[in-house]
C-alpha cells in the first residue's frame, strides 16, 4: 500500500516571463497615434505624477503688469485690499443673461453658427429604424400594426425576408396566441391580415423590401418604375420606348433570371420574346436595380486616419519623419518630487509616489522607444522605396518584414507591430505602413514584382478584354510571362478568384 507523504522536490526549469514594463512596452508599439493620445490621456487621469507640458508661453503686456503690482507701495496694496469689493460688481451685465432674449441689444448676441442636431446622432439610423419611422405615420389597425411590426422582425441585414412562408405563417399564429390584447380585438384571418401586412411593408422604401428572393426583389423594383410611367400610346414616343423596354425586364427577370449569368443575348432574346436590341436596353436597366436594398443601412463609418510618420524630400533623399503634433508632451510633476524629500512624509505616502513616478518613467522610456522602432522601421523601408516615392504604385518593390527586421536589428514581431494599424504620408498619398511589405514573383530582368502589382496587371488586362472574346487564364499566363514575370495558371487564377471576377466562360457576351 503506497502512504502519502509531503515531499519536497527541487526543480530547475526556464522560462520567458514578460514584466509589467515590457508588457507596456509591446502594447504601446502597436498603438497607432490616435490610440496612443487617448492612453496618455487615460494615464493622465490616473497618475498624478504625470503631467502634460503646456506650450503656451505668457504674453508680455500679462508679465509686465505682473511685475508692476510686485513694486506698488504696501500702503496702496492695503488700501485696495480695504476696499469693498461688492461695489465693483456689474450686476448689469451679470444678469443680463438671465433676461429676457427679445428684450435684449442685438450687439449682445454672439454671432455663430451652431451644429446642426444630425451631428449629435450617437449612431446611424438601421433599416428596421428607418422602417417604424415611415410605419409610425401610417394609419393601421392594432392587428395590422402588430403584423407589419412581425414581418419587419423577421427582415435580414439585406432586407429579404426569407423566413418560409409556413413558418412566418406559424409564427404569426403564436404571436396572436401570446398577446392578450391581440385576442381582444377578435379573431381575424390571420393569413389574410399577413398578406396585408407584407403589402403594406413591401410599399415602403427602400422599394423591393421584403421579398422573399432576388426575383421578387427585382420584379418590385420593376413595377415601381412602371407605376411611375404615364403615357398614352402614339402621344409620348418615349414613355412608350420605356414601357416597353421595363416590359421585356419584366419578362427577362420572371422568367429567365438564370440566363442573365450567361450573357447571352440570343437566348435571352428567344426567351423574352425580344429583339437584342431591346434586350440589351433592358439588361442596362436590370444593372441599375438593387439586388440588396437594405444593405445602403448597413454601412459602416469611416474609419479617422492620422498618420504617424511623413515621407518627405530633403534635398535628393526622402527621409522619415514622426507627426508627433497633436500628441501631449509629458512630465514629471515637481511637488511630488519635493514630497519625497520630507521627513515627516508618511511611508505610505512615499512608496506610492515612488511607484507613481516608476510607472511614469516607465511610460514615457516606452513612449520614446515606440518612436524610435517605428523611424528605424520607416527609414528602412524609405530605403528601399525610393523608386516608389519618386515615380509611384508601379515601382513597388517586394519587401519582407523578416528582412527589414534583420536590417534594424529586431524580431519580426516587433517590425509587425510597428507597422500595424499605421499610416504614413507619402509623395503618393496616404498609405499604410503593411502596404509595402509584400510577397515577390520573378519579374523582369531577374528582378521582383510584388504580388500586390501582379494582381493589377491581371485586372487591368480583364478590363481591356475583348467582351465577346475574353481572355482565359493560360492567355493571362502567357502574356505576363512575355513581359518577364514568371508565374503559372493556378497562381493567375487564385489572384482573379480573390478579386471576385468571374470566369471566361461567365464574362463572355454572346450575341
Amino acid at each position: 500500500m503506497v502512504s502519502l507523504q509531503p515531499k519536497l522536490n527541487l526543480r530547475v526549469a526556464q522560462r520567458q516571463i514578460l514584466t509589467p514594463g515590457l508588457m507596456q512596452m509591446v502594447s504601446v508599439l502597436a498603438l497607432n497615434k490616435i490610440e496612443l493620445k487617448d492612453m496618455i490621456q487615460t494615464e493622465i487621469a490616473e497618475n498624478p505624477v504625470l503631467e502634460e507640458l503646456e506650450e503656451s508661453v505668457p504674453m508680455l503686456d500679462h508679465v509686465a503688469s505682473r511685475e508692476a503690482e510686485r513694486e506698488l507701495p504696501a500702503a496702496a496694496a492695503e488700501e485696495r485690499e480695504r476696499e469693498d469689493p461688492f461695489e465693483e460688481i456689474d450686476f448689469g451685465s451679470y444678469f443680463q443673461e438671465y433676461l429676457d432674449p427679445g428684450f435684449r441689444s442685438p450687439q449682445s448676441f454672439e454671432l455663430y453658427d451652431k451644429p446642426s442636431i444630425e451631428n449629435y446622432l450617437s449612431a446611424p439610423g438601421s433599416l428596421i429604424d428607418h422602417l417604424q419611422w415611415q410605419v409610425g405615420s401610417l394609419t393601421l389597425s392594432p392587428l395590422l400594426r402588430a403584423a407589419v411590426e412581425y414581418i419587419l422582425g423577421n427582415l435580414d441585414e439585406d432586407g429579404y425576408c426569407a423566413t418560409a412562408e409556413g413558418e412566418l405563417h406559424a409564427g404569426w399564429l403564436r404571436e396572436l396566441a401570446a398577446s392578450r390584447e391581440l385576442r381582444q380585438e377578435g379573431a381575424p384571418d390571420a393569413e389574410s391580415l399577413l398578406a396585408q401586412a407584407l403589402t403594406v411593408v413591401r410599399a415602403l422604401d427602400p422599394v423591393g423590401i421584403a421579398a422573399a428572393d432576388l426575383r421578387e426583389c427585382l420584379l418590385l423594383q420593376i413595377a415601381a418604375c412602371q407605376g411611375k410611367v404615364r403615357h398614352v400610346p402614339g402621344e409620348d414616343p418615349a414613355a412608350e420606348r420605356r414601357a416597353a423596354m421595363l416590359a421585356v425586364a419584366q419578362r427577362i427577370v420572371d422568367t429567365c433570371l438564370q440566363l442573365l449569368h450567361k450573357r447571352d443575348l440570343r437566348e435571352l432574346s428567344k426567351a423574352a420574346r425580344a429583339t437584342q436590341e431591346e434586350v440589351a436596353e433592358a439588361l442596362d436597366f436590370i444593372r441599375t436595380l438593387d439586388p440588396r436594398p437594405g444593405q445602403r443601412f448597413q454601412q459602416v463609418d469611416a474609419r479617422l486616419i492620422e498618420p504617424d510618420i511623413s515621407f518627405v524630400k530633403r534635398g535628393e533623399e526622402y527621409v522619415a519623419v514622426m507627426d508627433d503634433e497633436g500628441l501631449p508632451t509629458l512630465r514629471l510633476n515637481r511637488d511630488y518630487r519635493k514630497l519625497l524629500g520630507k521627513g515627516e512624509a508618511e511611508k505610505d505616502v512615499k512608496d506610492y509616489v515612488k511607484e507613481r513616478y516608476r510607472s511614469a518613467l516607465q511610460l514615457m522610456r516606452n513612449i520614446e522607444q515606440r518612436k524610435n522602432t517605428i523611424l528605424r522601421t520607416c527609414e528602412a523601408i524609405v530605403r528601399r522605396q525610393g523608386e516608389f516615392l519618386e515615380h509611384g504604385v508601379e515601382r513597388l518593390k517586394p519587401m519582407m518584414i523578416k528582412e527589414v527586421a534583420e536590417e534594424i536589428g529586431v524580431h519580426p514581431s516587433t517590425v509587425s507591430r510597428a507597422v500595424s494599424n499605421k499610416y504614413a504620408h507619402t509623395p503618393q498619398g496616404v498609405f499604410e505602413l503593411r502596404f509595402f511589405f509584400s510577397e515577390g514573383v520573378n519579374g523582369p530582368e531577374g528582378s521582383g514584382t510584388p504580388l500586390m502589382l501582379l494582381k493589377r496587371r491581371v485586372k487591368k488586362l480583364i478590363e481591356e478584354e475583348d467582351p465577346r472574346k475574353p481572355l482565359t487564364d493560360d492567355h493571362i499566363t502567357l502574356l505576363l510571362q512575355k513581359d518577364g514575370i514568371d508565374v503559372t495558371r493556378r497562381t493567375v487564377a487564385k489572384y482573379r478568384e480573390d478579386m471576385r471576377i468571374p470566369s471566361t466562360h461567365q464574362r463572355r457576351v454572346r450575341g
